[in-house]
């Protein structure tokens, strides 16, 4: 039975895939291009827009009665370029590189007309938010530098031409907490973003787990239904083979093929709807206990069924293992009957199982020689073996004996191995 593998795209399979799937950019992906239109989904913010328009203008009018002959009274171009910053911000997530500089020359322009401060450095501490948390980060520092650059020039070299007349050069002090806000704008800003990304690897992180768990359990399902009609069917091709050849000369044996075939398939429909039904109620206990060692006498009822003797040998302190060895190795054995009876000549079969302190050896032995017919399946059995010991942390070996025939060695822990960590992952 075929094994496919397809990733899994959890809550986003019925809407055609996760978004960066569709061709727009990954959740970790840096901010957009200052040119993208897209970069909001086509929403402006415009409620956050009018609430920090009106605290720039009430603020300003108040600081502009506070300080009143200290500097220039607000004029109409004075509110202008106050509303100019604020309203720019409409556009902060669309073209954030563009509104940080518009901000910042707005906020530069106003005061060097020499307006009261008032809260018009707000809109520039918005723009450069916007513009660092969308990844543009040496923009936004620049357009912040160079408005304390220009405020520096203005208010220790040009503070002569320019009004308020008769306004001496600004206090070094006042530079210095013009110097500090700009750095706490930034290293808030920088710090959101940070967050952001490590909010988003995170989110990839436990999207690739999903992914990985479903992963695992479609190639567990696929194991077990391999496992289930690999056996049965090679069961029932077997005797189908033998009714048809005795169905005339001896009627009495065809009967008994086709009771053989006939339980065969019922135990095949048994065992698959017990697979089906863990997908049909999910969380739920299966019904059914799983299959385990103690239902190696009815291998053997269906190994003979096929024409295959079978032997069964224990060594050691016999000990209940773990759910999943034990199904492991009822699974492994019936592969490897299975296999028997598909690819080699012997009629007969040895099973071995040797307890020891913490694991369990399994052997399966045949006498061969190979047979050269057309054995069908899809050569998946040994594989699937494999896989079932690797993850419960045996190993298998599989291949000719020395003086002929073929022996499959499988060595399980009794225990579950320990869960692995995300980090060990």
């Amino acid at each position: 039975m075929d094994e496919q593998h397809e990733r899994a795209d959890g809550p986003f399979r019925a809407r055609g895939g996760p978004p960066w799937r569709r061709g727009g950019p990954p959740p970790w992906a840096p901010g957009p291009s200052w040119w993208d239109h897209r970069a909001d989904g086509g929403r402006l913010p415009w409620r956050s827009t009018v609430l920090v328009t009106v605290i720039v203008l009430a603020g300003s009018t108040m600081a502009a009665h506070g300080r009143a002959g200290d500097r220039v009274g607000l004029d109409v171009f004075a509110y202008l370029l106050l509303v100019l910053a604020s309203v720019q911000l409409l556009w902060r997530q669309r073209y954030p590189v563009v509104i940080v500089y518009g901000t910042a020359l707005c906020a530069t322009v106003y005061l060097a007309a020499g307006y009261p401060y008032g809260p018009v450095f707000l809109p520039v501490a918005l723009g450069c938010f916007a513009a660092i948390v969308a990844g543009h980060r040496y923009a936004a520092w620049g357009a912040v530098a160079l408005l304390w650059a220009a405020h520096t020039v203005v208010g220790h070299w040009l503070y002569g031409y320019l009004p308020p007349p008769g306004d001496g050069p600004a206090a070094w002090a006042q530079e210095a907490v013009v110097a500090a806000w700009v750095l706490a704008v930034v290293a808030v800003s920088e710090l959101v973003r940070v967050k952001r990304e490590q909010w988003a690897q995170a989110r990839v992180e436990r999207e690739r787990a999903a992914r990985r768990r479903a992963d695992e359990e479609r190639l567990r399902i696929a194991r077990e239904l391999h496992d289930v009609l690999a056996h049965s069917i090679s069961v029932i091709n077997v005797q189908a083979g033998v009714g048809l050849a005795l169905l005339d000369s001896d009627p009495e044996q065809a009967r008994t093929a086709l009771t053989t075939i006939k339980a065969a398939g019922r135990e095949a429909l048994g065992e698959v709807r017990q697979v089906l039904d863990t997908l049909r109620a999910p969380g739920e206990a299966p019904r059914a206990p799983a299959p385990g060692l103690d239902r190696l006498p009815e291998l053997v009822e269906q190994a003979a069924g096929a024409g295959l003797t079978v032997g069964i040998g224990t060594g050691g302190k016999r000990v209940t293992p773990a759910p999943g060895a034990d199904l492991a190795a009822f699974r492994i054995v019936q592969e490897a009957l299975t296999n028997v009876v598909r690819h080699s000549e012997s009629r007969r079969a040895h099973v071995q199982l040797d307890y020891r302190q913490g694991g369990l050896t399994v052997t399966v032995d045949d006498d061969g020689p190979a047979s050269h017919a057309e054995a069908g399946g899809s050569g998946n059995g040994l594989a699937g073996m494999r896989e079932r010991a690797a993850a419960l942390g045996g190993t298998i070996e599989a291949g000719p004996r020395p003086d002929g025939g073929f022996r499959v060695v499988a060595e399980l822990p009794l225990a579950p191995p320990a869960p692995l960590s995300e980090d060990s992952r």
